[in-house]
């Protein structure tokens, strides 16, 4: 029998405690303890009630116990590359939440040091491990759908965040649409040449204030000229949309909503059914599950990790690609390899 993973966790917000919770229950983990800036009172009920010995104030002492082999790194964007180097430099092995960094030249730091240390980088793109979508996936590599012509990727959340939380989270592009990139890469099995962002403010003010859109249609263009659609919106009434197509020359498949049940209710007034499911956290529940199972079997059984450091890499600059549009107005072609940079196209 394979002994347990050691681990800690940096980071105890919302995300954080996710993966403890997760942690605690599977027999290829034991958590070890947990780091947060800020120890509250509630912060320590909630450790005592899952029976969590360790919660230290410092990421530093998790990465100081030598009996830790791997950290997950939970804490806000602008952090994530300093962490990732501490650990690497560590030996311990890495989980690490979307984005790597809000910069190029930090991410490409991090995964450059990491390589070094010989430590794994998987980031957390738990999307790719929903069921669905990994349908998709076979779908489009065994060829049953052709060649694969048009993605569309509905992504649209029940309710914007708050002012604060957008304000550090590097606009809709580094932090919600970014998801939708990463698929468009994992579904296609092929690299990004040009974006194309159109962005508004139609759902609150806040977000033009701070700098940010809350609508928008990011077109992706792949280098075999296969052409994706994302159409993004911070409020979506009626529940958390998660919708993707994928159309072919033999055929289309799509994944449609999750819902509570898949009851539909038919009478001389209407036709009616469940609303989709109200957010991430209900959504993509199995999906974190399956994403960190993966992780351990990538430490344990030295299996390709499912969402590497270059994959994160790759989804920051169509990110922020899908910025420099937005800021222009015009596309935006990226380089063939990674950390080449983007360069603006003008309009013909």
């Amino acid at each position: 029998m394979v002994n347990p993973i050691v681990v800690g966790i940096i980071g105890a917000g919302r995300i954080g405690r996710l993966h403890a919770d997760n942690l605690r229950v599977m027999p290829s983990f034991k958590l070890k303890s947990i780091a947060e800036a800020v120890v509250s009172e509630e912060l320590l009920a909630w450790a005592e009630s899952r029976s969590l010995g360790s919660v230290f104030v410092n990421g530093e002492a998790i990465l100081n116990d030598p009996e830790i082999e791997a950290v997950f790194i939970c804490t806000p964007t602008d952090t994530h590359a300093s962490w990732i180097e501490q650990a690497a430099r560590a030996g311990k092995h890495i989980f690490c939440e979307k984005p790597i960094s809000l910069s190029s030249a930090q991410t490409s730091r991090a995964l450059q040091i990491a390589e070094e240390e010989g430590v794994l980088l998987q980031v957390g793109f738990n999307r790719r491990m929903d069921p669905s979508f990994r349908k998709l996936k076979q779908l489009v590599q065994s060829g049953e759908l052709g060649i694969p012509h048009i993605v569309k990727i509905t992504s649209r959340d029940p309710q914007p965040p708050g002012e604060a939380y957008v304000r550090s989270s590097g606009g809709m592009f580094m932090d919600m649409t970014i998801h939708d990139f990463d698929m468009a890469r994992y579904l296609m099995g092929e690299e990004v040449a040009e974006v194309y962002t159109r962005g508004a403010n139609l759902v609150d003010p806040m977000f033009g204030r701070c700098g940010d859109v809350d609508t928008a249609v990011i077109t992706l263009t792949f280098a075999s000229g296969a052409i994706c659609v994302v159409d993004n919106s911070r409020k979506a009434v009626y529940g958390y949309d998660q919708r993707v197509e994928v159309f072919g020359s033999q055929g289309s498949a799509t994944a449609d909503n999750c819902r509570p049940t898949t009851v539909e209710v038919s009478t001389a007034a209407s036709v009616t059914r469940d609303q989709p499911q109200h957010f991430f956290l209900e959504r993509y529940n199995q999906a974190f599950i399956d994403e960190v199972a993966a992780f351990a079997q990538a430490i344990t059984l030295q299996e390709p990790l499912i969402c590497c450091g270059l994959d994160g890499q790759q989804a920051e600059r169509i990110a922020e690609a899908a910025m420099e549009s937005h800021r222009t107005g015009l596309p935006v072609k990226l380089s063939a390899c990674a950390g080449e940079g983007i360069s603006v196209i003008q309009a013909l």
